[in-house]
């Protein structure tokens, strides 16, 4: 099995019937993961959080040496 290339790659809107239903699943798959990730953040995470305050916010870059 060798790799796609772009020459072998066809357009969406020339797609017809099996692949353009994997198409669509895959992308109704992600809406619907994100949507429970999305629930599952709003459930979870507490709104009492505690927070902190680190004053290291950027670590300096190191010097060469030599």
């Amino acid at each position: 099995m060798s790799e796609p290339r772009l020459q072998d790659i066809g357009d969406y809107n020339t797609l017809q019937g099996e692949k353009k239903r994997i198409v669509w699943a895959v992308i109704i798959a992600g809406l619907i993961i994100g949507a429970i990730y999305l629930a599952a953040r709003a459930y979870y995470v507490p709104d009492d959080m505690i927070p902190v305050n680190d004053p290291i916010t950027k670590v300096p870059v190191s010097k060469n040496i030599k």
